[in-house]
């Protein structure tokens, strides 16, 4: 029979080895963030230093919505629309993802600390020059087909709409 010392070592041996793999990966924790259009400044990447957005955007932006909405002042400094517009980029295939999916700047944190956000009940989830043509993007339409891969706008297609060409 096996002594109780002898079962703490086996144990130890075992929960070690088990852990190990988590171990190894331990640098891949954490969301994958996308990267931005743009910097606001080389200084701070962004309106504030990323380290202080990642901290407090949700106050900035709830700050920011009091200001406009009861009180009208209506700036750019901390407005949804400027994130969006600057954060959320197509992929590689030139789509945007949209609030949900892990390829979304803002889905990515949120999906990953399990945090449901609402600002997109009301709002847009893709930038204003994707937004203000995705209206016309209309699957029943059949001068539309080919402009939507599963219901996302491709970044092609967008400077097709804008521009005012055909496909």
């Amino acid at each position: 029979m096996m002594s109780l010392r002898q079962f703490a070592k086996h144990l130890v041996v075992l929960v070690g080895l088990t852990a190990l793999p988590m171990l190894s990966n331990a640098g891949d924790l954490g969301p994958v963030v996308p990267k931005a259009k743009e910097n606001a400044s080389e200084k701070t990447k962004c309106i504030r230093p990323v380290t202080e957005m990642r901290k407090n955007h949700m106050e900035f932006l709830k700050h920011k919505r009091d200001e406009t909405m009861r009180e009208g002042v209506r700036t750019k400094a901390d407005s949804l629309v400027e994130c969006i517009d600057c954060h959320v980029t197509p992929n590689e295939k030139g789509e945007y993802a949209r609030i949900g999916e892990d390829g979304h700047f803002c889905s990515s944190c949120h999906n990953y600390a399990a945090v449901n956000i609402d600002c997109f009940d009301c709002h847009s989830d893709l930038p204003e020059d994707a937004a203000k043509h995705l209206h016309t993007l209309n699957k029943k339409n059949p001068h539309h087909k080919d402009m939507t891969a599963n219901g996302s706008l491709t970044k092609e297609n967008l400077e097709v709409l804008t521009e005012g060409g055909n496909q």
